[in-house]
Order: C-alpha cells, then sequence, then structure tokens
C-alpha cells in the first residue's frame, strides 16, 4: 500500500529494460558530423618547419632586425663567437694558466695583498698591447704610477693615455667613454678600493656611507659590460683585500667593492707574494709570485702559474720560459744538474738559467720547445695551455686551505 503524501519512486532508465542499440549515422546527421570532425582538424596548429625560407621563425627575426637594426639576432652558428681572441700578458706561464692570455672584449679582476705584483702584472698587459699596435689606457685611481718603473718594464710611456680621476663616478664614466670608442686595446683601473664616490668626497672624513662603493660598482657593471665586448677591450681591474670582522672559522678576506665585479668578471687572478729572491750578498732583489685564476668564463679555472719578480725591473720573463719548461719536462733536473733534452746546461738553478740568459739561441729554442709542448697538449694558440692536469686537488695551492676554493671533506656516516 502506497504511503499518503509520497510519490512513487520513477524507474532508472536501463536498470529494468535493456538498452537499445544505437542508430547509424545516415543522412543529414552523418555530413554534420563529418563537416564537425574536420572543422576540429583544422583548428590544431601545425608543425613549423624551421628549414624552410617561409617559416615563422624567420619573419619574425628579420621584423626584429628591421625594429632594432640589422644583426640584433642572428643564429649562433654564423656569429663569431664560439672564439673569444686573447691578448698576451706578457709571462709564457701565466698565458698558459689563462688559456691564451687575457680575454678581448671582457672585464678581468686583479686581486691581492699589497706589494704581491697586482700593478706589475697590469704593466706588462699593457706592453703587450701596445705591441700589438693598439691603445692603452691607466686610469690611475690611486695617484701612486711610477713612471721610471713603467719604462723598465717596457711601457711605451709616450703612447700610454694617463687618467687621474677625481672621484669613481668620473674615473668609470670615463672608461665606459674610452671603451664604447672602439680603438682602445685595454683599460686598467688601479684600483677598486681608491674608486670614492662623489657623496663621500663631499662629505666630511669620518662620514658613513653605507653601500656607497658598491653601488657605484654595481651600476657602472651593468654599463660597462656591454660597452666593452663591443668595443674589443679588455677591461683590468685591480682590486685589494679587506678582512671581515669576527670571522672565527674561514677565510676572513674580502675584496672591496661589493659583489658586482665578481660576477661581470670573465676572469679572476689571485696573487700572492711567496718567497723572496736573494742576491749574492743576501740582500732580498725580488720575489717569487704565484698567480691562481680563482675564475675563469673562457678556460678552465683553479689553475696555477709561478714566476719571478725582480725589484725595479719587472717581470722576469725569461725565468718564466725557465719555469714553464721545468713544469712541462722541457727542462729536467738530473740531481743537481739541468738538462734541456741530451744538452747539459748547468749545475743549480740559477747557474742554468745563466747559461739561457747569455745565449740568445738557446733561448729561441727553449720558448719554440714550450709552445711546441702547449700545442701537442690539445690547446691553439702560443702559450694557450695548462700547466697542471685536471686534478682539482691537485691545483690547489698553499693559500687554499680554508678559503671557499678548499676542496670539502667527504662526509662519513656516523652509526647512531
Amino acid at each position: 500500500m502506497q504511503a499518503v503524501g509520497r510519490t512513487a519512486p520513477r524507474a532508472v532508465w536501463g536498470t529494468d529494460r535493456q538498452a537499445a542499440p544505437l542508430r547509424p549515422l545516415t543522412g543529414r546527421l552523418y555530413s554534420r558530423s563529418l563537416t564537425h570532425v574536420a572543422a576540429k582538424r583544422t583548428k590544431k596548429t601545425p608543425l613549423l618547419d624551421y628549414g624552410s625560407v617561409a617559416s615563422p621563425i624567420d619573419d619574425i627575426v628579420d621584423a626584429i632586425n628591421a625594429r632594432f637594426g640589422k644583426g640584433t639576432i642572428t643564429r649562433l652558428e654564423g656569429t663569431s663567437f664560439s672564439a673569444v681572441p686573447m691578448t698576451p700578458s706578457g709571462v709564457l706561464s701565466l698565458d698558459a694558466a689563462l688559456g691564451g692570455g687575457y680575454p678581448v672584449g671582457r672585464i678581468v679582476e686583479i686581486f691581492g695583498p699589497e706589494s704581491s705584483g697586482k700593478t706589475t702584472l697590469a704593466l706588462h698587459a699593457i706592453a703587450e698591447v701596445q705591441k700589438a699596435g693598439r691603445t692603452a689606457v691607466f686610469i690611475d685611481a690611486e695617484h701612486a704610477l711610477d713612471k721610471k718603473y713603467a719604462q723598465a718594464v717596457g711601457v711605451d710611456t709616450a703612447s700610454l693615455l694617463l687618467v687621474q680621476p677625481d672621484s669613481g663616478e668620473e674615473a668609470l664614466e670615463i672608461a665606459d667613454q674610452l671603451a664604447r670608442s672602439g680603438e682602445i686595446g685595454m683599460v686598467v683601473v688601479d684600483s677598486v678600493s681608491a674608486l670614492v664616490p662623489r657623496a663621500e668626497l663631499e662629505g666630511e672624513i669620518g662620514t658613513i656611507t653605507v653601500g656607497a662603493q658598491a653601488r657605484l660598482m654595481s651600476s657602472a657593471m651593468r654599463k660597462l659590460c656591454g660597452s666593452v665586448n663591443k668595443g674589443n677591450t679588455t677591461l683590468l681591474f685591480l682590486n685589494q683585500i679587506r678582512m671581515k670582522v669576527g670571522v672565527v672559522y674561514g677565510n676572513p678576506e674580502i675584496t672591496s667593492g661589493g659583489n658586482a665585479l665578481k660576477y661581470y668578471s670573465s676572469v679572476r687572478v689571485d696573487v700572492r707574494k711567496k718567497d723572496a729572491i736573494k742576491g749574492d750578498k743576501d740582500e732580498v732583489v725580488g720575489a717569487k709570485v704565484r698567480v691562481k685564476i680563482v675564475k675563469n668564463k673562457v678556460g678552465v679555472p683553479y689553475r696555477e702559474a709561478m714566476f719571478d719578480v725582480r725589484f725595479g725591473m719587472g717581470i722576469d720573463e725569461l725565468g718564466s720560459v725557465f719555469e714553464a719548461a721545468e713544469l712541462v719536462d722541457v727542462i729536467e733536473r738530473k740531481g743537481s744538474w739541468y738538462f734541456f733534452g741530451d744538452e747539459k746546461l748547468a749545475q743549480g738553478r740559477e747557474n742554468a738559467l745563466l747559461r739561457v740568459r747569455e745565449d740568445a739561441e738557446l733561448q729561441s729554442r727553449l720558448r719554440q720547445a714550450v709552445k711546441d709542448n702547449f700545442r701537442t697538449a690539445g690547446v691553439s694558440g702560443d702559450g694557450d695551455a695548462a700547466l697542471m692536469d685536471d686534478d682539482p686537488e691537485g691545483q690547489l695551492g698553499p693559500f687554499d686551505e680554508g678559503t671557499e676554493f678548499a676542496l670539502a671533506e667527504p662526509e662519513v656516516a656516523v652509526p647512531l
């Protein structure tokens, strides 16, 4: 008996009877379905043929070049970005560590403690640029350039352009304008620490200007990186080292000018004075310098070079060739005697080096043998090779302990 006020439940379709079979599409209904399917197929995005001349990508590229200028966007295969030209550093062993020299059209940072040889390296690089027939500029922010020492190193002071700016903004604006001209081969800024912001100059001594120099360098790098590349200019920044306050563990050293220069530099060179060189009367006549490439975007980083710096003379170029010849086994040491192939040079390193200095023909053969050894190492160009293998542990120097470049110790699982 059905309850009052309630309706009988509806029968669910298909539960009480079997579903009827679908009828085939015929007539007008069939033709409409075919038209609908064809329309859906035509709405699909067609595949792009990148090899065809009438490709939409080529139309986009032509439109961009027409709006912003010819050559704004090109295919990488048709450009010259594959090989970065190099300018020699003036030291054969350093060229080998760098991979051929300082890159042209890039920013390079040379940093280290006081009296480690930073300005000497820059002057030797300027001399090499002048030998190639290009003009070099020295922005002396420290106002401490020695003309006689520059001449002793080999710099043509008659053609060297000197700038002694009043502020950091002035120095960097001059560097940007020179790089844009395309007529300058190298610009050296000595040093980043001496680039005083104009706000600091106009204030009193002791006025706190937090981050003023870092902001100055950060804004300048954004402009300079494009200027030096288009002008084929090598921009060489010399930088000093400061100490962090309150650092107990790790390396307290830090370079001045903020972090922008570290990012925009294609090559960063760490220069350290290692041992003193003494003369016949036990007086110090020079120093052994160790250079480590801590960053290299155009070659292999963490490679080292050693050379001698003679006071008042600059880098001992022949000594660096002798050092490189020892490292690549062109010159072999047997006991206390030094041999160049089957030829006996002398007993003791200084005597062997003196023998090479006195024989011009021997110097030429020694340089050529070192360069040939570099080429057989699989690198192109004069001096475009490394003095060390690709073992990172073997490339760590005595100053890398406790720094960011030291290898981390492998973690050992400790049982609980």
